[in-house]
């Protein structure tokens, strides 16, 4: 047995994958769609959709319309998330049980540090690359938290995004004051479809997951996600356990975890963030772009578009406040600086 390795991950598979999909607040409730490009990039494509025309019987050719070749976005993004850890269960503490201890330990290592690790982390992301970002100095309290969700489901419908497939995520406060609600009571028989794991109840026909405050960055009270809106790819998920490896008179017991959280730039609009601003929390507003020029007016770092991308996911964007530009070009530009939320997306056409 001396120096043999034991893949746990493969022993105990399914009831770690079990554990990890029940236990977290992320996992199956986001998009698994990426495509892996060599070890450390995912590739996100969407295929892009042309306008519709009338059909036009009169026509000797292309009745349907000028043919318009199909093209795709693509985003090309590289995962940061390398975790690991290494635990010791010595012959000495537990002489008898070492692969049936290193199972039990796996479980409650998974519980209590890897998945909750892996949700902060995505949630955070989350938060802070949504689509619509929303900052507003009152806090939420029972005589609001229905019109602030409901202004999240407002953007959801007019940005079409669809109605299946939604989750919300709510801190302890926003639920506190969800309780005290009649709507929520009343409309939604709060715990009667409590079966996922957080999941409080139900607010406009998608499930509310109560998380704890530290899994969501400070000031934000709540997020509204789609599904398709975003992805967690997982590269590595291996947990190893070494039987009397050179230098330890027992087991050694590894894992490694490889992943990373990021939105689909042309579905961005369904990911919803409601902060609350003040004390340090701040939601940066929109930079200006000037018709004539294109100059660009920030307080923070710029990134801009000419082609009609979306600057906060473009491959395209470039960092700067001057723009290269001609007459009837679009230039769409956003701004982030370092502990605030960035400011959604301003648009202008050059005039001259």
């Amino acid at each position: 047995m001396a120096g043999q390795t034991v893949h746990l991950h493969e022993k105990y598979s399914k009831k770690l994958d079990q554990a990890f999909t029940l236990e977290s607040v992320v996992k199956g409730r986001l998009c698994r769609e990426e495509e892996f490009v060599g070890a450390r990039t995912v590739r996100i494509s969407n295929v892009d959709t042309v306008p519709l025309n009338d059909y036009d019987r009169m026509a000797t050719s292309n009745r349907y319309g000028t043919p318009t070749e199909v093209g795709d976005t693509i985003q090309e993004l590289t995962m940061t998330q390398d975790k690991s850890f290494s635990a010791v269960i010595d012959k000495g503490n537990n002489l008898d049980q070492c692969i049936n201890k290193a199972g039990k330990f796996m479980k409650i290592e998974t519980e209590e540090e890897v998945i909750p690790a892996y949700d902060k982390y995505c949630l955070g992301r989350l938060c802070m690359l949504g689509g619509t970002i929303v900052g507003q100095s009152e806090a939420i309290s029972p005589e609001n938290v229905i019109q602030r969700m409901s202004a999240a489901r407002q953007s959801f419908v007019n940005n079409k995004v669809p109605t299946a497939s939604r989750t919300w995520y709510v801190n302890t406060g926003v639920f506190n004051a969800l309780v005290e609600t009649d709507q929520f009571k009343n409309l939604e028989k709060l715990g009667v479809k409590a079966v996922a794991k957080g999941q409080v109840g139900e607010m406009f026909g998608a499930p509310v997951v109560e998380v704890p405050d530290e899994y969501l960055p400070a000031g934000v009270n709540f997020l509204l996600v789609h599904k398709r809106a975003a992805c967690a790819p997982e590269k590595i998920g291996d947990n190893n356990l070494h039987i009397d490896p050179p230098g330890i008179s027992g087991n050694l017991i590894e894992g490694r975890y490889y992943y990373d959280c990021f939105v689909y730039g042309h579905k961005a609009a369904g990911i919803y963030v409601d902060v609350t601003t003040g004390s340090g929390v701040e939601v940066l507003e929109a930079p200006t772009i000037a018709a004539a020029g294109g100059a660009i007016t920030a307080t923070g770092t710029a990134w801009y578009t000419t082609d009609g991308t979306d600057p906060r996911y473009s491959a395209s964007r470039k960092m700067g406040k001057q723009p290269e530009v001609e007459e009837g070009m679009l230039v769409r530009a956003y701004q982030e600086a370092e502990g605030k939320f960035p400011s959604a997306v301003a648009d202008m056409v050059i005039t001259g």
